[in-house]
């Protein structure tokens, strides 16, 4: 598939964006997958801990992305079970 793929820029030197820009999309997506399967706490891959969104704390950044809100400084506001 990939010497296709080598074979049609060579003909066509218009498609070399679109691949370049179709492999970035898919290698970003995988990672993005992969970072959601390893390192969101609402996924559990530990069957000895099956709450491990237990362990996270207050000051514990797992979003992805956040605007205005500053981890560090946050404090617990619930009781400890």
């Amino acid at each position: 598939m990939l010497r296709q793929i080598l074979g049609q820029a060579k003909k066509h030197p218009s498609l070399i964006p679109l691949f370049v820009f179709l492999g970035t999309g898919a290698t970003g997506a995988t990672l993005y997958l992969l970072r959601l399967a390893l390192f969101n706490p609402d996924v559990c891959w530990d069957r000895n801990n099956p709450e491990p969104w237990n362990k996270l704390g207050p000051n514990d950044q797992y979003k992805f992305y956040s605007v205005n809100v500053d981890y560090s400084k946050l404090k617990k506001e619930c009781p400890d079970f």
